[in-house]
């Protein structure tokens, strides 16, 4: 039956049953496709293909018995997101992981499983307890102290699923995917449009949440933070750079930081304060200034902002070319996995410009 693959591709395109009713001109009523995704009737056959090219998806997309459902899903959102916003965001992560697990089925790779380090779950009886649980991982997967350059592709290498998407006012996603009669996958959804800065510490965030084990009464998302932090800035190298006591630090010099590391001034100065590095009085003075700057509030376009382009997951582009290589795939078949047209795609694969 297809009720919840329709249901899914539905709220992922944000049409009401209604809309959708009326995106096929009326072929079958809202009522029906009530029907049809409470599994109590079944469209004809020229039924489904009008609606799944409404949707914008295969046929097969629709007939495929292959189930994911989401759980333990946190959302990184404004207060001022609606609970349909979540649903739909939910629903369109589930329908792109979708297209991601069967390209991997299609070229007979086997799905790359979450790789957790060996020390997680890490316990936390203190938000301070996040930077022993980040040394583990670095040590877990071999990163010593250097900085990451590309943090997205890192998480795709050890079997977390990212995806990148427009979104308002979600930052994105972090969930566990179960699928039948498979092992558990992990998913991260992040803002396809925000600085690259901010995408690396949400992914940093992210995985903190996967690996810590906060104790009852401690703030789960301040040791995330603080996991993220350590994490992304190691505090032997950061002392190493800027010393282990200062009474100051220019902009200047969190502007040098930022390019080393990869995060934002704010971020930078807010590592600099869990260390000890700086105190209390000059990190509140740092935030009159960012504040005042206007880096604080969107577009939050401080000195030095990392375009969006680069910290962009590319596993599963790279798996369309070579599914569309090795002949598995059609050209318009992967045009429709990556969303753009048949002409863009063959401008990517000549390197022109559209």
């Amino acid at each position: 039956m297809i009720g919840r693959k329709l249901k899914v591709a539905r709220s992922a395109a944000g049409l009401s049953l209604r809309a959708l009713s009326d995106a096929i001109d009326g072929r079958v009523s809202a009522q029906a496709i009530g029907k049809y995704e409470r599994d109590e009737d079944m469209p004809s056959s020229g039924v489904l293909l009008v609606i799944a090219d409404a949707l914008d998806v295969s046929v097969d997309y629709l007939l495929s018995a292959e189930e994911l459902v989401l759980e333990g899903v946190d959302f990184r959102k404004k207060a001022v997101a609606t609970v349909r916003e979540e649903a739909q965001l939910e629903a369109r992560t589930i329908h792109l992981l979708e297209r991601y697990l069967s390209l991997e089925d299609m070229l007979g790779l086997k799905s790359v499983d979450w790789e957790q380090p060996r020390s997680a779950p890490h316990p936390v009886a203190d938000v301070r307890d996040a930077e022993d649980a980040a040394r583990s991982v670095r040590d877990d997967w071999g990163l010593g102290n250097d900085p990451i350059p590309k943090l997205a592709e890192l998480l795709e290498e050890r079997g977390i699923k990212v995806l990148s998407l427009e979104l308002d006012d979600i930052d994105g996603l972090a969930a566990k995917v179960r699928r039948r009669d498979r092992s558990s996958a992990r998913v991260i959804v992040i803002k396809q449009s925000s600085w690259s800065e901010r995408k690396r510490f949400n992914l940093a965030h992210e995985l903190g949440h996967m690996v810590l084990a906060p104790d009852p009464g401690v703030d789960e998302e301040k040791a995330a933070h603080r996991f993220a932090g350590a994490f992304l800035m190691p505090a032997d190298v950061l002392r190493s750079e800027v010393g282990a006591h200062r009474s100051s630090i220019s902009i200047g010099e969190f502007a040098a930081l930022k390019e080393r590391f990869g995060v934002s001034i704010q971020a930078l100065a807010y590592r600099c304060k869990d260390l000890g590095i700086i105190n209390q009085t000059a990190f509140a003075k740092l935030f009159r200034i960012f504040a005042e700057r206007g880096w604080r509030t969107f577009p939050f376009a401080e000195p030095g902002t990392i375009e969006p382009a680069a910290e962009e997951p590319r596993r599963f582009e790279r798996l369309c070319y070579r599914a569309l290589a090795e002949n598995v795939i059609g050209e318009a078949r992967a045009a429709e996995l990556l969303n753009i047209s048949v002409r863009e795609l063959d401008a990517r694969l000549d390197q022109k410009m559209v």
